[in-house]
């Protein structure tokens, strides 16, 4: 299981940060011919993503081409159990994306819209998120 993360990141540790407002940036579906649209605010883990692919190759069976729209970059840290308060950050457990409304997670080509819709229902239901069908 190849789980997606960065070589390489310009900070090794980042803080939390906000996700408030509404996604502008891949909104609309540009690569294939449908596509999986993200309608609430929540962290994405790579575990989450790499589930969610894995159910769409396999509901697929070789046909179609898919894109996956979204990286997750952002660390996330943990402190080891029983570890005492203060001793500063712990260390990079898992890398997120965090998601916005309106964000595109998957888009596909090649295969009948009653398949692709099929298809991402179940990856949604591998997501922790609220998941909607689009087609171009």
């Amino acid at each position: 299981m190849a789980i997606l993360m960065p070589r390489k990141v310009k900070h090794r540790k980042w803080h939390k940060g906000s996700s408030r407002g509404i996604e502008t940036r891949a909104t609309e579906i540009s690569f294939g011919s449908f596509g999986l649209k993200c309608l609430s605010t929540k962290w994405i883990t790579a575990r989450q993503l790499e589930a969610a692919r894995r159910i769409i190759i396999r509901y697929l069976k070789k046909g179609g081409k898919l894109w996956i729209r979204i990286f997750p970059d952002k660390p996330v840290t943990k402190k080891g159990t029983e570890v005492p308060m203060g001793s500063g950050k712990g260390a990079v457990d898992h890398y997120v994306f965090p998601l916005k409304p309106g964000r595109i997670l998957f888009e596909l080509e090649g295969v009948p819209e009653d398949q692709a819709r099929e298809a991402f229902r179940y990856a949604g239901d591998k997501l922790p998120i609220k998941t909607k069908f689009i087609k171009k």
